[in-house]
């Protein structure tokens, strides 16, 4: 991957002082945690880390040593095994001879634009209705580059039943269905580069709807508790970890398994393994500013503590929406929120 230091430096130029300052610190954090043999964990959330071109960043990462793990979501796998973005074709499915109810609101039809050769591997999995395509083809519509396998014709469903042979292979491999995906997957893409650099790409329990039924497969291939135990012992293992666009992060503040922040008091009470979070470096970029009024309030007065201790409301003591994710987050002394645009924020790191 080639580097536009120019580019970078516009972005780094376009940032506020302060949001420099936490790069840059974030930046150090990393470092410091490699040279001392270290590992780092990136937490994305779902479809704008792929949007963004962020999942492609973090595979380059993991390929270059710098990322030791990554949990994310079942759609942005799912993206990853139809390559990440595709250009497709998108007509109106009324005019195809689609049923209305089987069309989403927009009440288009979307076909993949690829090469006779991609048509060609496809036909050896699959019946491709290369009729169908050549129709949607001869109506108006508009082309645009998308997140891959997911709504078009045939990648989207190609996808979707790949995904139940992989489902398959996992359970009877007692592996995970990322780490099988991955292994056919671009190494350019983070299943892929996880496969090939034997590194742990896994989806979280929270973030296990999405993808259409690839989420299902990802679910039923691994059960709950094991899959807990897998995150758990990665996040356990990492001294810096990297929050990105995350919308649900209960498995990393809430989780089953750690006793600072989370609900680990009952496992470990059992005899179960647990883990602290106190002590690491949590990092989470994020464009909601309420994050970082959470995390200020409590650097402030401990209010986010205060309401934890006392059973209060903490959207009514603190005066702000408050997102779940925010009260473990803020009560951790090594956190550290970047409010501001992933896009602009993964290519500095």
């Amino acid at each position: 991957m080639r580097v536009d230091d120019k580019l970078v430096e516009e972005l780094y130029g376009g940032l506020a002082e302060g949001t420099r300052s936490r790069v840059d610190c974030v930046v150090e954090q990393v470092c410091s945690a490699k040279e001392e043999g270290g590992r780092i964990c990136v937490v994305t959330g779902s479809g704008p880390n792929l949007h963004e071109g962020v999942t492609t960043l973090i595979a380059e990462l993991i390929r270059k040593g710098i990322v030791d793990g990554v949990s994310t979501s079942s759609a942005v796998v799912a993206h990853e095994m139809a390559g990440c973005l595709e250009r497709v074709y998108r007509v109106d499915g009324v005019e195809m001879g689609m049923a209305t109810d089987l069309l989403p609101a927009d009440g288009k039809f979307e076909i993949t634009l690829c090469g006779d050769d991609v048509i060609e591997r496809l036909s050896a999995e699959m019946d491709v209705d290369r009729e169908l395509m050549q129709r949607a083809r001869d109506l108006p519509g508009d082309e645009i580059i998308k997140a891959a396998g997911n709504m078009s014709y045939p990648v989207g469903l190609r996808t979707e039943r790949i995904s139940r042979e992989i489902c398959r292979l996992a359970r009877s491999r007692k592996s995970t269905f990322e780490e099988i995906a991955g292994a056919g997957s671009d190494p350019r893409t983070m299943i892929g580069a996880g496969a090939e650099m034997k590194i742990p790409v896994l989806v979280t329990v929270p973030q296990l709807v999405g993808g259409g039924s690839v989420g299902m497969d990802i679910a039923d291939s691994t059960e709950m508790r094991e899959r807990s135990r897998r995150i758990a012992d990665l996040l356990a293992r990492s001294d810096v970890i990297i929050e990105s666009a995350l919308a649900l992060a209960q498995e990393v503040h809430d989780g089953p398994y750690e006793t600072y922040t989370g609900h680990g008091i009952w496992s470990g009470w059992d005899g179960e393994e647990t883990y602290r979070l106190l002590g690491k470096r949590l990092v989470r970029i994020d464009l909601d500013s309420n994050l970082e009024l959470a995390w200020q309030k409590e650097r402030e007065s401990s209010r986010v503590q205060e309401a934890v201790a006392k059973g209060l409301p903490k959207t009514k003591l603190m005066g702000i929406p408050f997102r779940m994710e925010m009260s473990g987050f803020a009560r951790l002394p090594g956190s550290l929120p970047i409010v501001g645009d992933i896009g602009v924020i993964w290519p500095i790191i």
